[in-house]
């Protein structure tokens, strides 16, 4: 019997959650609009941080932001902001909490502008479609994920510049940086 040698991108190392991340979600096509504003929200909170810390709280952010309801998320209060600045399942970082509500809203607009934030999205991608890349080495950002961050900067996102809007389209699988040797792409 022969084993077989998986081949995975190296960013994951060996961490259990990073590689099932990496095997299962990372550069994977999502359409919905769900899963998109839990990747707003993850990807905002990584700014300044590593992504494995964001991912070992993911949880956490699922039961702290209503399970990603974005309407319920919109709709927090003051007490809200409260609640969530004592929860330890998230970082507690005021800006990043009230810039998820505020994205929530932006987020509900946008649905309301174009249908679903997922069209758009997928109105900077070249083609309305997903990139996929055969390469060592992805950038930090493109002209796409430089135009999607300057738009939705000028909507009033927050915690969403072209670098973490790249790792977001990494995520979401706009992009798919994958190693071509990677045996999950």
């Amino acid at each position: 019997m022969t084993t077989t040698q998986l081949t995975r991108c190296s960013w994951c190392g060996t961490d259990p959650l990073y590689m099932q991340y990496h095997d299962e979600e990372w550069g994977r096509e999502v359409h919905d609009d769900k899963i998109l504003f839990e990747f707003l929200v993850l990807e905002s909170a990584q700014a300044g941080l590593s992504w494995i810390t964001i991912l070992k709280r993911r949880e956490g952010y699922k039961k702290a932001f209503a399970n990603f309801d974005v309407h319920k998320v919109a709709a927090f209060t003051d007490d809200d902001v409260e609640r969530l600045m004592q929860d330890p399942g998230i970082i507690r970082n005021r800006l990043k909490v009230l810039a998820t509500i505020n994205n929530a809203k932006l987020f509900i607009g946008i649905q309301q502008e174009f249908g679903s934030f997922d069209k758009y999205l997928y109105n900077f991608m070249p083609g309305g479609k997903a990139i996929i890349n055969h390469r060592h080495g992805a950038p930090v950002s493109t002209p796409e994920s430089d135009a999607i961050s300057k738009d939705m900067k000028k909507r009033g996102f927050k915690f969403f510049g072209t670098t973490i809007c790249y790792a977001y389209m990494q995520a979401t699988g706009m992009v798919n940086d994958h190693i071509p040797e990677c045996n999950f792409k």
